[in-house]
């Protein structure tokens, strides 16, 4: 079976690792990707960490970094060339990318589908909505990240076939505690707190700021990655006078995260639902539990569910409750390394790169009974 996957995503060298897996299950797989992506936590260029056992190509992109207008200029000569059994394009159905790249596959007599996270129902606007109710007929099966996203789907009239699998798993071999494990600490060591992701203010970093401000005992913060508050964050952080205490690491490549993990003992995702955005997974989270670090996560849209009884859930936009969690954590050494064990269970149980992988393909191959 002969398959082509058109990724953004696939410029993070980590994200590589499911490539890798799905070619496992002898797809002979082509990964076409821009030479990079640029968004609002800047630019990424694409790394090659993870390319065994299938091809990954760059191929031109117009309009980088537009989320909703970007596309493939020569995908449909891709296509003619590779004469994939299917096209996976990882990108929502209502963006000019996927519209362009499901009518170039339907031109080529070949079955395609799409991904979604979004899980919030909403109404579009010309042209893209019409993209929308297009690729929805294009697409007999469609994936989608989350329950929220599948019910979305339904509520708009999408009918065909749905799976629920989210967009990529952990490789747990790659994300986990350092060879000793995580050892039980004592209450007077530093506890190390983290966030990793968007410097935006849907993700609620000013709450955590504010919540480690009233924190008791010894702690650090370090906050990874870039976005427009930074300057924002910076300045709350002096005035909190907590700025010896707080690090701003920025972007980090997605291949030494994994280390980046093993220097945490709690990762925070503080996020706060918006008018137009709620929380769609929380990657983040899943690669600190595998890495044995206790996880906190507002209750915005799908982090309960990818936390359940493996972590610590708060009210979102209340840093009080925030930081009373925090301190539990910081007072009680052995929550945070139960916890810290029950998150990797949790993610050996239910996220890993190998079970994504699997439910992928099985969506291929039912695809590929639908090609005539």
């Amino acid at each position: 079976m002969k398959v082509v996957i058109v990724s953004k995503a696939f410029v993070m060298g980590a994200y590589q690792r499911k490539a890798e897996e799905i070619a496992k299950h002898g797809v002979d797989l082509t990964v076409l990707a821009p030479p990079e992506w640029e968004d609002s936590r800047g630019r990424q260029q694409v790394e090659r960490a993870y390319t065994n056992g299938y091809t990954l190509r760059t191929i031109p992109i117009v309009f980088n970094g537009h989320f909703h207008t970007h596309f493939y200029p020569t995908l449909l000569s891709e296509l003619t060339d590779l004469q994939p059994d299917v096209l996976h394009m990882d990108e929502e159905p209502y963006n000019m990318a996927t519209w362009l790249a499901l009518r170039a596959a339907k031109w080529r007599n070949i079955p395609a589908t799409f991904f979604t996270w979004q899980n919030i129902l909403k109404k579009y606007p010309p042209p893209f909505l019409f993209f929308e109710r297009d690729i929805y007929k294009l697409a007999p099966i469609a994936i989608a990240g989350n329950a929220a996203a599948h019910s979305v789907l339904q509520a708009k009239g999408y009918s065909g076939d749905i799976a629920v699998i989210p967009q990529f798993g952990v490789d747990t071999e790659l994300f986990r505690a350092s060879s000793s494990g995580k050892e039980l600490a004592s209450p007077t060591d530093t506890v190390r707190i983290g966030y990793a992701g968007g410097l935006l203010p849907e993700k609620g970093i000013d709450l955590l700021l504010r919540a480690c401000a009233k924190l008791k005992g010894d702690w650090s913060l370090s906050l990874i990655g870039t976005g427009e508050i930074l300057p924002e964050l910076e300045d709350l952080a002096i005035e909190l006078d907590i700025q010896k205490h707080v690090y701003f690491i920025g972007r980090v490549d997605s291949i030494l995260m994994p280390e980046r993990y093993r220097e945490l003992d709690i990762l925070v995702l503080p996020s706060r639902t918006t008018e137009n955005w709620i929380e769609q997974f929380g990657r983040v989270l899943t690669e600190a539990m595998a890495s044995e670090v206790v996880v906190i996560g507002s209750d915005s849209g799908e982090i309960p569910n990818v936390i359940a009884d493996a972590g610590i859930i708060f009210a979102q936009g209340d840093s009080e409750h925030l930081c009373i969690q925090l301190q539990t954590l910081l007072d009680q050494p052995e929550l945070r390394h139960s916890l810290a064990k029950a998150g990797r269970q949790r993610v050996l149980d239910n996220y890993t790169m190998k079970q994504i992988a699997a439910n992928t393909v099985d969506v291929y191959e039912r695809l590929t009974t639908l090609r005539t």
